[in-house]
């Protein structure tokens, strides 16, 4: 049954928010916000947070220096995701996954359309490992935000979360690497 097993410790996750936007600041950037702030309250450590432009190389060229950084275990991006023509993250860093996460856009979409109903499908929010390092790419909207960190990210960063989370596999993401060819 999946749940907390107190009986293991609880073990802090480095998290880094990018917030993806042409309009917004970190003064007004809500939906980074509200992802710092959950990321803080479940007790994990914010990494890093910075805001870049709706541009595919910087998206890329930030989250790619982010995943190469050891003191970073996963990056979350908020916004592009949508279908207009400033919308490129998911072109940005799909191409750079080395393990794409199907699930995570299936369960988010789930959560969501019991929220939002067939508004979901306007939204191409995507997961994979990159550098042996998480990314998660969500929506720019802060309800989006709230969806999939409390429907999803909460307990899978969460290293007492039965059957299992991301945090007991994270040592194991460069296991290719390090094999040798």
């Amino acid at each position: 049954m999946a749940g907390i097993n107190e009986s293991r410790s609880f073990i802090p996750v480095r998290i880094a928010v990018l917030t993806v936007s042409d309009t917004r600041s970190l003064a007004d950037d809500k939906s980074g916000q509200t992802l710092a702030d959950r990321i803080t309250e479940a007790g994990h450590i914010l990494a890093a947070r910075d805001i870049v432009t709706d541009d595919r190389d910087k998206i890329r060229d930030m989250v790619l220096a982010w995943s190469r950084d050891k003191d970073i275990d996963v990056v979350i991006t908020t916004g592009g995701t949508g279908f207009t023509g400033r919308d490129v993250t998911p072109e940005a860093l799909e191409p750079i996954f080395e393990k794409r996460m199907d699930g995570f856009s299936e369960v988010f979409h789930r959560i969501s359309y019991d929220k939002i109903g067939t508004s979901t499908i306007q939204s191409r929010a995507t997961g994979g490992v990159v550098n042996a390092t998480f990314v998660f790419v969500l929506p720019g909207s802060p309800g989006a935000c709230k969806d999939a960190w409390d429907g999803i990210l909460k307990a899978q960063l969460d290293y007492r979360h039965m059957p299992c989370n991301f945090v007991e596999i994270m040592p194991r993401l460069d296991e290719h690497l390090r094999r040798g060819k």
